[in-house]
C-alpha cells in the first residue's frame, strides 16, 4: 500500500529533512510516527501524500510512484487520501458545510446523497450546528474538526494525519481518535504523526520514531 525506500527530502540551502527512510505499510495497517519537535514527521507525510516529492529514493502508495508520477495526475491518486495537516487549508470564502462538500463535489458523488454525507461527517466531529459558520469564525479546535471532517466524508482508502489532536481539548481527542480507529478496523490504513504518548500507550499501534530526519526505530 505505502512502501518508502531510500527516501531522502533536501531542501534549499541544504537542509537534509530526511534521510535515507524505508518502511512499508501495509493496506489497512495502522502506524503512527513520532518524533521529536522537527524531526522530519510533517515532511515525511507530505511525501506520502504527494505534496512534497523526494529528492532521493521512491515513495509508492497503491503501487504508484509518486516521485515520477506528473503533477496533473497526484490530484486523481488523492482522491483516494484523507488528508489533516496543521495548515488546515480550509476555504475562507466558504461555509462549513461548503467546505466538507468539496471533496464530495470533486469526486463527482451523487449530489442527492452528498449533504446526509456532509451531515453525518459534521456530526462525528461535533459540528453538525455550525454548518454556515465560515472558518474565521470558529476557534482553532474546531477549525481543527472541520479539517477532519472533510478528510473522513468521502470515506477514504488511506487516512493520513499531522497531530490531528494538537487543538483538541481531551474529551474531543479521545473521540476523534475512536473514529479513526474505526475507520481502521473496516480497512482503512491509517499513517499518524504525533507526539501524545497517551495516544501511543491507548492505541498501541505500529510506531515510526524519526530522530534528525533518520528512523531510530
Amino acid at each position: 500500500m505505502i512502501s518508502l525506500k531510500g527516501v531522502g527530502k533536501r531542501y534549499h540551502g541544504g537542509f537534509d529533512a530526511l534521510k535515507d527512510i524505508s518502511f512499508m505499510i501495509e493496506k489497512g495497517e495502522m502506524a503512527f510516527v513520532t518524533g521529536h519537535s522537527g524531526a522530519g514527521k510533517s515532511t515525511l507525510l507530505k511525501l506520502v501524500a504527494g505534496i512534497e516529492r523526494p529528492s532521493s529514493g521512491s515513495v509508492l502508495v497503491s503501487g504508484q510512484d509518486l516521485g515520477r508520477m506528473r503533477r496533473s495526475a497526484i490530484p486523481y491518486l488523492r482522491r483516494n487520501f484523507g488528508l489533516v495537516f496543521q495548515d488546515h487549508k480550509l476555504l475562507s470564502n466558504r461555509t462549513v458545510f461548503e467546505n466538507v462538500f468539496l471533496p464530495l463535489q470533486i469526486s463527482a458523488f451523487d449530489p442527492r446523497e452528498a449533504p446526509s454525507r456532509v451531515r453525518a461527517a459534521l456530526d462525528k466531529v461535533g459540528l453538525l450546528g455550525r454548518e454556515s459558520a465560515y472558518p474565521v469564525e470558529l476557534s482553532g479546535g474546531e477549525q481543527q474538526r472541520l479539517c477532519i471532517a472533510r478528510a473522513i466524508v468521502n470515506r477514504p482508502s488511506i487516512l493520513i494525519a499531522d497531530e490531528p489532536t494538537g487543538n483538541l481539548d481531551a474529551d474531543y481527542a479521545d473521540a476523534i481518535m475512536d473514529m479513526f480507529k474505526s475507520f481502521n478496523q473496516v480497512g482503512v490504513t491509517l499513517l499518524v504523526s504525533t507526539h501524545d504518548e497517551s495516544l501511543l500507550e491507548k492505541f498501541r499501534p505500529r510506531i515510526i520514531t524519526l530522530h534528525q530526519g533518520r528512523i531510530s526505530s
